[in-house]
């Protein structure tokens, strides 16, 4: 894996949910592997904000991976 999650790479397996200039939020529709664990993931929010809350009723699992100037987030369903 690399060191940087390229969402431009894979953004044709992913389906984008919401995008407000700061987060952007993908689901997983074709099996890309999370850039923390290299398992497949259900959905992937990246962050430049300093702070995030998350809601994770419906995530089995939380995988974090910190580059330089955003936040992954991968959840993993149950």
């Amino acid at each position: 894996m690399g060191d940087q999650f390229d969402q431009h790479a894979v953004r044709h397996r992913m389906k984008l949910l919401r995008s407000d200039g700061d987060v952007t939020l993908y689901e997983n529709r074709d099996g890309v592997e999370c850039p923390a664990c290299g398992e497949p993931f259900s959905r992937v929010l990246l962050t430049e904000r300093r702070a995030h809350s998350f809601d994770l009723t419906d995530a089995a699992r939380l995988c974090v991976s910190r580059e330089d100037s955003r936040l992954v987030v991968c959840t993993h369903g149950n």
